[in-house]
C-alpha cells in the first residue's frame, strides 16, 4: 500500500498523508495533471470521480463529482494556486452544489500537494489546512482520512498499468 502515514493536526488545523510510490516523479505528476487518470484514483474505489474541467495551472478551477454507489453525485472545486511542475502544486478545495457553487456549511481546505524523488521512486505528501479545528474535525468525522487513503492506494494499480 502507499499510504506510508496518516496524522493530522488539531493545533495546526492540518491533514497529513504521506505516500510511497515505485514511479518517477513525473509519472505521478502525470497522474494529477491528466484528468481521465486523475478519475481512476480520486475519491474512494466505490465513489469513482469525474472531472468535469481540469487544468493544473495557476488561476484555474477544476470541477468535479463523485458517484456514490446509489447514484448520487457529491460536487466539488479545486481553484488552482501554484504549480510548480513536476514537484507539486497548491489549491484550495471546496465543497459544491450541481452548478459548482460552493457549500458555505461545509469546510474549505488549503491544499498542498508536493512530489519529492526518493532512491525508489517518488515521496507524495499532501496536506490539507483548516481554518478552524471545528472544520478539521467535521471532515474526519465525515471520513476523510479512510476515503483519501483508499483513493491514493489506488494509484499503484494506475501506475503499474
Amino acid at each position: 500500500m502507499p499510504v506510508t502515514d496518516v496524522k493530522h493536526d488539531m493545533n495546526d488545523l492540518t491533514l497529513t498523508i504521506v505516500a510511497e510510490f515505485a514511479a518517477p516523479v513525473s509519472r505521478v505528476w502525470d497522474v494529477y495533471a491528466d484528468p481521465r487518470q486523475l478519475e481512476r484514483v480520486f475519491g474512494p474505489p466505490t465513489f469513482p470521480a469525474t472531472f468535469v474541467d481540469h487544468s493544473l495551472t495557476p488561476g484555474s478551477r477544476s470541477t468535479y463529482y463523485m458517484t456514490s454507489p446509489e447514484g448520487e453525485k457529491h460536487a466539488g472545486i479545486w481553484d488552482i494556486k501554484t504549480v510548480t511542475e513536476p514537484s507539486g502544486f497548491t489549491f484550495e478545495d471546496a465543497f459544491s452544489d450541481a452548478d459548482f457553487n460552493v457549500t458555505a456549511d461545509l469546510p474549505v481546505s488549503q491544499n498542498s500537494y508536493a512530489f519529492t524523488a526518493t532512491d525508489g521512486g517518488t515521496r507524495a505528501t499532501y496536506v490539507s489546512t483548516y481554518a478552524t479545528a471545528e472544520a478539521l474535525q467535521q471532515v474526519l468525522d465525515m471520513g476523510v482520512v479512510e476515503g483519501a487513503t483508499s483513493a491514493i492506494n489506488q494509484i499503484d494499480d494506475l501506475l503499474a498499468a
